[in-house]
């Protein structure tokens, strides 16, 4: 289970820091992929094969299923961390999320998102008025 908000600086290099309290629970290789709203997806393998698996079972016949595939399975990408907790992360996801030097890792349950630290002020001013309204919408979905 991931959850938090962690600021850590991507290098030239394209590598960036997992934080101390996920890499055990990450393990040695973890997928990095496009994400939603602007930020990139880091799935654990485990998760990642849960997400290749629905990936797979959407039906070819659908031209949104295939477009949904292409733009994820594309994107993905296998990274390996480094001794001191680094993953490098290729240069088309970097540009894909708009990536700089300052970086936000944000625990999201099964998975963790990388944003870079301006989108996530931004995301978060636009959608902070929004959250209990937002909460009154959804409580359906918890019974």
């Amino acid at each position: 289970m991931f959850m938090g908000e962690f600021e850590h600086n991507i290098d030239r290099k394209g590598r960036l820091i997992m934080p101390a309290k996920f890499r055990e629970e990450l393990g040695e290789r973890v997928v990095v992929n496009r994400g939603l709203d602007g930020c990139l997806y880091v799935y654990t393998m485990e998760e990642w094969e849960k997400v290749y698996a629905k990936l797979s079972s959407l039906p070819s016949t659908k031209k949104d299923a295939r477009m949904y595939q292409r733009m994820m399975l594309s994107k993905a990408s296998e990274c390996e961390m480094d001794s001191q907790g680094r993953i490098l992360i290729p240069s088309s996801l970097i540009s894909l999320a708009g990536l700089e030097k300052e970086c936000l890792i944000i625990g999201v349950a099964n998975h963790l998102e990388i944003w870079a630290k301006s989108n996530w002020e931004k995301l978060e001013e636009e959608q902070d008025g929004l959250f209990e309204e937002v909460a009154e919408n959804i409580t359906d979905l918890f019974g």
